[in-house]
């Protein structure tokens, strides 16, 4: 039997989603929180399609030399 609490809506689609199939995707700062969001398996899987396009480069800056890259060890990427 399944517990009615562990449904809630995708703050996307707005349709419900139980909590084992949900993904929270959480944007932070600095170690502080920014943004939280609870998504269903399809909308997560938009959100990870629009991200890669949006952090990919465009292919007209590829003969610029962007000089060396900085690594920030603090960045972490966690998705529930």
């Amino acid at each position: 039997m399944s517990d009615d609490a562990d449904i809630e809506p995708c703050n996307w689609c707005g349709e419900p989603v139980a909590d084992p199939l949900s993904r929270t995707v959480r944007v932070t700062v600095d170690r502080s929180e920014i943004d939280s969001q609870r998504l269903c398996p399809e909308c997560f899987a938009d959100w990870i399609d629009r991200y890669e396009t949006e952090m990919r480069s465009d292919d007209a800056d590829e003969s610029a030399d962007p000089g060396p890259t900085p690594v920030d060890d603090d960045t972490d990427i966690i998705v529930d």
